[in-house]
């Protein structure tokens, strides 16, 4: 099976009907990945067949749990996940790239020009160090730190009645017990990711 074949299967089985625009954005972002991962360590996972699952496809499972939101933040954003692949299946999203590493926003900025998404910023600074002119109602988070770490950062960053959205590999118990009293476990959802034969969960949290 190709990746494109894949990756249709796999938003079918998400239930997101995306159009063969947006296929061909999330197939050219798969590329430059693929492409600049080889000088730029941007993810471990080298093989395109793999990059399916574990970056676009596990990304994309946030898109259904965004609604109601309009400013998107991806801290740590790396190599761009969870945030490119939301802000391609979700272009009414405002999203902001966040991160401190100056070779992986290079990567993001060029991956913005060359997919022509005009909904994405890219901001290279330490979050605690992030003042923006607008704050977001959403927040999420891949793989940048423990769940106490994440809220503590970025409180300044929170709109009113906005949510956090962590996403998590095995159900956090440890992670859900050291948080801090300023914010509130709303919910914690098992994600399933197709091709993705691994635990996910996604918490959503929201400031007390």
């Amino acid at each position: 099976m190709t990746h494109t074949a894949e990756l249709k299967q796999g938003l079918e089985q998400l239930a997101l009907g995306l159009t063969e625009q947006q296929l061909a954005l999330l197939d050219g972002y798969l590329n430059l990945l693929a492409k600049w991962n080889h000088t730029y360590n941007l993810t471990a996972v080298r093989e395109e067949q793999r990059m399916v699952s574990y970056h676009l496809l596990d990304s994309l499972s946030l898109v259904p749990h965004l609604n109601g939101g309009t400013r998107l933040l991806d801290v740590g954003s790396g190599g761009g996940m969870p945030g490119i692949p939301a802000a391609i299946a979700r272009p009414d999203l405002q999203v902001v790239l966040l991160d401190s590493n100056h070779k992986k926003t290079t990567f993001l900025r060029q991956a913005v020009i060359e997919l022509g998404l005009p909904n994405v910023e890219v901001v290279t600074s330490r979050v605690e160090a992030y003042q923006p002119e607008h704050k977001f109602d959403r927040i999420t988070s891949r793989a940048f730190a423990e769940l106490a770490e994440f809220v503590r950062l970025t409180p300044h960053l929170l709109a009113d009645g906005g949510q956090y959205l962590a996403m998590k590999g095995v159900y956090p118990y440890e992670e859900i017990s050291l948080l801090p009293d300023t914010v509130a476990v709303a919910e914690v959802l098992p994600v399933s990711v197709p091709g993705l034969d691994a635990e996910r969960h996604l918490v959503r949290m929201v400031a007390k």
